[in-house]
């Protein structure tokens, strides 16, 4: 009874935390109601307009119009226009896949493609919104030098005009002056944005007037040409005579030809919708900087050169023009589709609202470019339309002069919208920044999401302030265009990235209430925004990459972990999956084999890795490369040790990661250590991406253990590993070995090449000098033969082998007795019959097939010259002929030959066999230890393990003397088949 109340009392107790949360959730609900939330025009669709329509248009369009022409203007926008509404289809897709917090667009499109593209992007965007403060500011700069107060500049040119670091002092002031309305007050600039839109309207309002009352009555405008050279106005007094133009322009001036030539001509600057200018601007006129703007159609007198005195007189072209600047320079001005998904969290209905505000903004503001770059070029005069800044029409906007009722509204709009964008910019870019800082996907920004008590993004706002300021340094609208423009097509170019690659994968949760969207769309977008990176500027475009590039590797080795569900994670499983099919379809060749290591592992009581040095020399043999499974085993049940299975897993892990290693883990329960290993050899990996060697450490103690466990574990491993054909590595004082802070100045590798292994023995030495430890080492090969053979012209071949393997290596032949090598004769050499199918497993040509049997057989038969009447015991080594020819005899017999590692001693047979072992083993060792005592590393052929349980011992006494004396030791066995090739 007790107990049951206990639980009853807990149960309510829960119940009523259940009923508080859900009460305190439903007060922040309807707090949430209570705030009046903004429909489609009001939080979409207006803010998208006012971010759209901007600076280019007022200060650029009429200038690009008149210099690619009607016909190269309309493909420029055109184009652009449809790159931002394919973006804005794939971005209506991702908005409508779920609820959208705030955060917008940097919040979409890291989700959707995980935080290292959605850091390098939302980086990308931030500076994109950045530079585009430096641009409001500079057209802002512009227009008041211009238009507004001339005399305001502080540093005087030549011919009294601005100069670039008029832009750079009166800019950096009014990035200040905004940055501290931003600053104290973003409330009032959030007011202030209907009265900025309000401007923008009413200006394009006044342009569609002035083109209406064009067709009726043409303003009364008139421009000035000496020839076809257009003139600026402040040098007319009037048209009569030339002289009034020259003596304005400098007393102490010569004439030149041209001026002597030809008179000065009078044309309207807008003939008016009727007028029939539209022919002569269908077509461009790109300039080279300094030249004089001409009317080709105009007639006159041609002169050499244009005399520098002169020069005060015409309107010249500022900058080279030519069709991919113009388009760099355009494409700002239809950026800024992102602002409604940027008020997501302030929307009624944002699934709804985003798309419908988003692509309706796009549509109007494409029709009224469109239709600005036909009207423009059917009005006015191209000699005027090139005139950038005005000069010919008394220092006016161009598109002033067909605006009705009056310049000024076009000046006085155009001046209001750079400021209320660049305010905008400077609101937006610090959150942008702040949001990404907060996920903590970039360590070394963290500190910029930090703020005042409310919120407002101190730190970011200075940052961005910073970066906005070497945006106005550059003092030039046509400069700083095509850099915001790599950012944001790189920000549009991952949105339409994301929305093809979750289509395409066709996850359960990718389900968008907003349906008129196809991968072929997203795709198209993606392949746009990439070719108008390219054409805007191809060195921006590459430093963009470059940046974004640096950004996504520095969040993958520095970065938090974060699991998003994201697409690109998807998009990896499949190819992992496919990758995994097609490596089971195709057997391995032998060009591409390198070791893919199970590293057996144990675990201490405290459930860490007893022997670390054992990653530490498998990141050395790997260098990154390949696969590799570090795997250990725990006695008992699952269900009682499934904790302590995690645990040693993540021990591993660290261990991994510690030595900077990449791999896979894995820790299995298992009733007996023999039994876990056993299902780790047969069943670690995956399809193609299976283990072949596996690398273990030599059981030193196996001496002194209460059991035979020790020696009975290993001396399995060792069995199972030749059946199941792997390779492999076994590692003698592997606390010895060398970390990867050390480095080996110098020393050697020695390899000690008793029998063919399959080449396992030669490719680890040279996998080995990869690394940087082991980079220094000088490798030798040490091979055994008997006493009568040919040792000099054995020599010549090794070292002829060795060669045409590619191999750096010192050989060396080393004479022994036969009574001394004995003990490896069970050790089968390579027979031709065995060679033969190995090649056919390599898949080697015929011809390739018989030059490398021909190699072998002259190695194996050619090198000796053996005396004659050899008895039947002989021992026979790697590089004798009667090897072959007692194989040969025994295959007459009728014994099978089996795979050249499959046949054992017979260890545990009569004692004086193992009285002859012993003695092979410390014959063999003192030769060893006398050339490689001093060597860094010493690998050796392993023989193979006894038949019979009862020669266990025995045979774990032979390898221990076989090591004695040597301090670092790898013995190597073959998977019973080749490794290495001399073919390329």
């Amino acid at each position: 009874m007790w107990e049951m109340w206990k639980l009853t009392v807990g149960h309510s107790q829960n119940l009523d935390k259940l009923f508080a949360m859900e009460e305190s959730q439903d007060k922040v609900f309807l707090g949430q109601k209570q705030v009046p939330q903004m429909g489609t025009f009001i939080g979409v669709y207006l803010p998208c307009m006012q971010n759209i329509l901007g600076v280019i248009l007022f200060l650029r369009l009429t200038w690009i119009v008149g210099t690619a022409g009607i016909l190269e203007s309309f493909a420029i926008v055109f184009m652009c226009c449809i790159c931002t509404l394919l973006t804005a289809i794939s971005m209506s897709a991702i908005a409508t896949n779920g609820v959208v917090p705030a955060g917008g667009s940097y919040y979409m499109i890291s989700r959707a493609l995980g935080p290292e593209f959605g850091g390098a992007v939302g980086l990308s965007l931030y500076l994109g919104t950045t530079f585009a403060g430096s641009l409001y500011i500079l057209g802002t700069i512009e227009i008041l030098l211009l238009y507004i107060v001339p005399t305001a500049s502080v540093f005087k040119g030549d011919n009294g005009e601005a100069t670039p670091n008029d832009m750079r002092v009166l800019g950096t002031c009014c990035l200040l002056l905004m940055a501290l309305v931003v600053f104290v007050g973003v409330k009032y600039v959030n007011k202030l944005a209907l009265v900025f839109l309000s401007c923008v309207i009413l200006s394009i309002m006044a342009t569609y007037a002035g083109v209406i009352k064009s067709i009726i009555d043409p303003p009364d405008f008139n421009v000035y040409l000496l020839g076809n050279r257009s003139l600026k106005m402040e040098v007319i007094k009037n048209n009569s005579s030339t002289a009034e133009v020259w003596g304005l322009c400098s007393p102490n001036a010569t004439y030149d030809e041209y001026f002597t030539l030809n008179n000065v001509t009078e044309i309207r600057a807008v003939p008016g919708l009727l007028g029939g200018v539209i022919k002569d601007n269908l077509w461009n006129n790109y300039g080279q900087a300094g030249e004089p703007i001409e009317k080709k159609n105009l007639p006159s007198v041609p002169a050499q050169g244009l005399s520098s005195d002169n020069n005060c007189i015409y309107v010249l072209n500022d900058i080279t023009s030519y069709f991919t600047l113009l388009v760099g320079i355009y494409f700002p001005s239809v950026t800024g589709i992102m602002a409604g998904s940027n008020r997501s969290g302030d929307l009624r209905d944002g699934q709804r609202s985003i798309p419908v505000g988003t692509i309706l903004a796009i549509l109007t503001t494409s029709f009224i470019y469109m239709s600005f770059v036909v009207l423009f070029g059917a009005c006015i005069d191209g000699v005027v339309l090139r005139d950038k800044f005005g000069y010919s029409v008394k220092k006016q906007p161009v598109i002033g002069i067909l605006a009705w009722p009056s310049p000024l509204v076009i000046v006085i709009g155009s001046f209001f919208s750079c400021c209320g964008a660049g305010l905008q910019s400077l609101t937006g870019a610090p959150r942008l920044l702040q949001a990404i800082a907060r996920d903590g996907i970039i360590p070394f920004l963290q500190v910029f999401g930090h703020g005042k008590a409310n919120g407002e993004p101190t730190w970011a706002l200075l940052l961005t302030v910073g970066i906005c300021e070497i945006g106005i340094l550059i003092a030039s609208v046509d400069n700083v265009a095509p850099i915001l423009s790599m950012f944001f097509l790189m920000c549009y170019l991952f949105v339409n990235l994301a929305c093809a690659v979750q289509t395409l994968l066709r996850t359960p949760n990718w389900r968008p209430r907003f349906k008129f969207y196809h991968w072929t769309l997203s795709f198209l977008g993606m392949s746009l925004c990439l070719s108008l990176m390219f054409i805007c500027s191809w060195y921006y475009a590459l430093v963009a990459i470059m940046i974004a590039g640096c950004i996504y590797k520095y969040i993958e080795y520095r970065g938090a972990e974060k699991e998003w569900g994201d697409g690109i994670r998807g998009l990896s499983l499949n190819a992992a999956r496919y990758a995994l099919v097609r490596l089971e379809e195709v057997p391995l060749h032998t060009k591409n084999w390198r070791p893919q290591l199970l590293v057996l592992c144990k675990l201490d009581s405290e459930l860490k890795v007893k022997h670390p040095r054992l990653l530490t020399f498998i990141s050395q043999l790997k260098a990154g490369k390949g696969l590799t499974i570090v795997a250990s085993v725990l006695e008992g049940t699952y269900m009682s040790r499934k904790e302590d299975a995690k645990t040693g897993e993540q021990s591993l892990k660290a261990a991994l990661a510690a030595e900077r290693t990449k791999g896979f883990s894995h820790v299995i329960v298992s009733s007996s250590l023999r039994d876990g290993f056993s299902i780790l050899i047969q069943a670690a990996g995956l399809g193609g991406m299976k283990h072949n060697t596996v690398l273990m450490a030599w059981p030193a103690g196996w001496k002194q253990a209460r059991d035979s466990s020790a020696r009975r574990n290993f001396i399995e491993t060792v069995r199972e590993t030749t059946s199941a054909q792997q390779a492999l590595l076994v590692a003698k004082n592997i606390d010895h070995f060398p970390d990867n802070q050390e480095r080996m100045k110098e020393g050697t590798i020695d390899v000690w090449w008793i029998v063919h292994d399959g080449g396992l023995l030669m490719l680890l030495p040279f996998l080995l000098s990869q690394h940087k430890v082991w980079r220094k080492c000088k490798m030798r090969i040490f091979t055994v033969a008997q006493m009568d053979d040919n040792s000099i012209k054995m020599k010549k071949d090794l070292q002829m082998f060795v060669y045409q393997l590619r191999l750096d290596a010192k050989v060396e032949v080393v004479e022994m007795h036969d009574s001394d090598i004995s003990a490896f004769t069970y050790e089968k050499t390579l027979v031709m019959e065995q060679r033969s199918q190995m090649l056919k497993q390599m898949h080697l040509s015929r011809t390739e097939r018989e030059r490398e049997a021909q190699l072998i057989h002259d190695l194996n038969t050619g090198s000796h010259d053996k005396a004659a009447g050899a008895t039947s015991n002989q021992v026979h080594m790697t590089w004798t002929k009667d090897k072959l020819l007692n194989e040969r005899n025994k295959q007459r017999e009728g014994m099978a030959v089996k795979d050249m590692f499959s046949m054992k001693p017979e260890w545990e047979n009569l004692n004086q066999s193992n009285v002859r072992r012993m003695h092979t083993a410390v014959k063999l060792n003192e030769v060893v230890v006398k050339k490689s005592k001093d060597s860094q590393l010493v690998l050796l052929n392993m023989p193979g393990p006894p038949k019979n349980k009862n020669g266990d011992e025995n045979y774990m006494e032979f390898l221990e003397v076989l090591m004695e004396g040597l301090d670092r030791v790898l013995l190597v066995r073959g998977g019973g088949r080749e490794v290495i090739t001399i073919y390329s």
